[in-house]
């Protein structure tokens, strides 16, 4: 398993053990769990994201720590938007939708993640694609 599963692995398990906290990097800032079905396996995949809130939805960015590709689970949702997210104690089904075509609302909404947490600016300057945003609805 590489380093990376194995670091989200114990994420994972210390937010589902801490009712939704955890430490570390993340501490104190505001994390969900995307269980999304994989787009070529079919399997479920959890992945732990940061995330803003606007308007009752989820925000999260598909930033991959400023990868030149976007992470798997963003494949994921534009193979099927249907997901399931964990916040705290709750676990509810969601739909995820892509925010790229308005380059206007998209931008505002990444603005919102990098005043929140300034590690995105960083995520951005080290890639020469545009980070794309998702929104999670109930």
């Amino acid at each position: 398993m590489s380093e990376a599963l194995d670091w989200n692995k114990n994420i994972i398990k210390e937010f589902r053990e801490n009712e939704g906290k955890v430490g570390g990097p993340f501490e104190g800032g505001s994390l969900l769990l995307l269980t999304t079905i994989g787009a070529k396996s079919g399997e479920p995949r959890t992945s732990p994201l940061a995330y803003a809130m606007e308007d009752g939805k989820y925000v999260v960015a598909a930033s991959y720590a400023g990868a030149d590709k976007n992470p798997a689970w963003y494949h994921n949702i534009v193979a099927n938007p249907k997901v399931t997210i964990e916040v705290g104690t709750e676990k509810f089904e969601a739909t995820a939708t892509v925010v790229l075509e308005d380059r206007a609302e998209r931008d505002r909404l990444y603005a919102k993640m990098v005043s929140m947490m300034p590690g995105f600016a960083e995520y951005e300057q080290k890639t020469d694609r545009v980070i794309p945003i998702v929104t999670i609805s109930r």
